[in-house]
């Protein structure tokens, strides 16, 4: 419990505006829920990394706020990056002759 208490005061002060001096990490399922509990947001994009990881954007539906969380192979996901204002770009297809 202390963890989610942790991670969601961590969060706090991301989504505030102060710089945060370590990455906020958990289990997949703890940050996932904080997020969506705290935030309601839920996961809107993801790629997997070279090595295995996973990153994911969430969102609220109306993108009033978003964060990104990368996730180890093992489970373990840690908040890079969080804020307001997230606005999804059309996506737009590639000429692959250019």
């Amino acid at each position: 419990m202390w963890k989610i208490l942790a991670l969601s005061a961590g969060l706090a002060l991301v989504s505030s505006g102060a710089a945060m001096a370590q990455p906020q990490c958990d289990q997949r399922d703890s940050v996932l829920q904080v997020l969506q509990q705290k935030y309601k947001e839920q996961p809107v994009a993801l790629g997997v990394t070279h090595n295995g990881g996973l990153v994911e954007v969430l969102t609220t539906g109306n993108g009033n706020t978003w964060s990104i969380i990368v996730t180890t192979p093992q489970g373990m996901s840690c908040l890079v990056a969080a804020g307001e204002g997230w606005k999804a770009m059309q996506q737009v297809a590639l000429d692959p002759e250019a």
